[in-house]
């Protein structure tokens, strides 16, 4: 069966106005609460990547790239970055599709001077406004998004302002998903097994490195989707997680080889919900220590759907999985938890076992990773990266997907993943 054909049978899920509505209601309960008379919200360029900063598309529904002034007592109103996005907006219009914000609700520039102009329209000049762009935010913005020059701009113009920062806050009552998201994670979720076992089906010894990668992202696009830029590695032993150096080095892709292994992770992208899908592939017999560190990575998977119940905390998740993690005689490579939906909670792995990668001597020393926001209280419709990860020698296993918190028990959208997968293509080899 082709994507294409694929595709008419499968029912794709869209947001109603319901949702819509849902999503403002959630905003002004929260403002009442948090006693704000409007929120600010700075959303990042459309082609951010992997865990964008995104959170202005949860009010508009549309393209990202925008900001949002939301007051209590009104509709949000959406400051675009340039033209284009009016025109698309109006296209989208003219072809029925459901469109959040209306054309009274948009301003055509999101400088300082236009952020001023729409709080003083909306009689903001006084006002207790909560910001979602100033905070630290997980893994890009150690900082937060917003510009420095236009922040102090706003600030000039706005001394009787009262900005305070309300992104966590925000971001933990959004992290349970409606209905309508819900479906749209697990149609995300199906689209990124689909990257995967293409990516297990091309793969094979004499194929590159940049073919293997283009079938993977093709099947996300044949089924409707553009997906982020995927982290992809090759080799006997490859001991790093990141876009393949021929994505920002001028140099050729590897050719694949009996004994190499891919590991990869996979980001889906629909409806701007994500879903992330861990996968190493072998290519021939996986090297022994690669399926003892599988065995350790499952182990840890394991204690983590049995954790994943609602009123645990993250924490507890995080704490269950790392016990058969620090019980073996390896080392943890990288985060095994973290969320999605948004992206506000990661899990912690100390960063000493990393040290015996040859080599690491030159370079500057990492602290340990710590867990955060191991106190969220996990409640249904949070979804979340179960990725446990384990080395042994040189040898990393990373396995995964996408899990949402049910009523009682954990929903595992991705088991596909949650194990080594054997290339298509791969022919009998001695392990190395």
């Amino acid at each position: 069966m082709t994507a294409e054909n694929g595709m008419r049978d499968l029912e794709v899920p869209t947001y109603s106005m319901a949702e819509r509505d849902r999503r403002w209601d959630l905003a002004r309960g929260f403002m009442e609460r948090e006693g704000l008379d409007a929120l600010l919200v700075f959303g990042e360029h459309e082609d951010a990547g992997p865990a964008p900063f995104a959170y202005d598309t949860w009010f508009t529904n549309g393209r990202a790239g925008t900001t949002i002034v939301f007051p209590r007592d009104g509709e949000p109103v959406a400051l675009f970055p340039m033209e284009m996005f009016t025109k698309d907006h109006l296209e989208s219009t003219r072809r029925g599709d459901v469109i959040w914000i209306p054309p009274r609700s948009i301003r055509a520039s999101r400088d300082s001077r236009a952020i001023g102009e729409c709080l003083s329209e909306l009689g903001l000049g006084r006002a207790r406004i909560g910001v979602v762009g100033l905070e630290v935010h997980p893994p890009w913005h150690p900082e937060g998004i917003v510009p420095h020059r236009l922040w102090n701009n706003v600030l000039d113009e706005f001394p009787a302002v009262e900005f305070t920062p309300v992104g966590m806050a925000l971001l933990r009552l959004i992290m349970p998903l409606g209905s309508e998201e819900i479906a749209v994670v697990r149609h995300s979720a199906s689209i990124g097994d689909a990257m995967v076992r293409a990516m297990v089906e091309t793969a094979a010894a004499g194929v590159s490195e940049s073919v293997v990668y283009a079938a993977g992202m093709a099947a996300g696009y044949a089924r409707g989707t553009i997906p982020a830029a995927m982290h992809f590695w090759s080799g006997p032993n490859p001991l790093a997680s990141g876009l393949p150096q021929w994505g920002y080095r001028p140099q050729a892709p590897r050719v694949l080889q009996d004994g190499d292994i891919i590991s990869a992770e996979v980001f889906s992208h629909f409806g701007a919900r994500h879903t992330q899908h861990q996968a190493t592939i072998t290519i021939g017999e996986p090297h022994e220590d690669l399926r003892r560190a599988a065995e350790v990575a499952r182990a840890a998977y394991d204690a983590g759907l049995q954790a994943l119940r609602p009123g645990r905390t993250f924490g507890d998740v995080v704490d269950a999985m790392r016990k058969p993690l620090i019980a073996a005689d390896g080392w943890e490579f990288g985060p095994c938890l973290h969320a999605l939906n948004p992206m506000i909670a990661v899990s912690g792995f100390p960063a000493d076992a990393s040290r015996q990668m040859a080599g690491a001597e030159a370079y500057p020393p990492e602290a340990d990773h710590r867990t955060l926001s191991g106190d969220i209280e996990l409640r249904p419709g949070m979804s979340f990266a179960l990725e446990p990860n384990y080395v042994f020698g040189r040898h990393l296993a990373y396995i995964g997907g996408t899990v949402v918190i049910g009523e009682d028990a954990p929903i595992e959208l991705n088991p596909y993943t949650a194990q080594i997968l054997r290339a298509r293509g791969g022919s009998p080899a001695v392990s190395r």
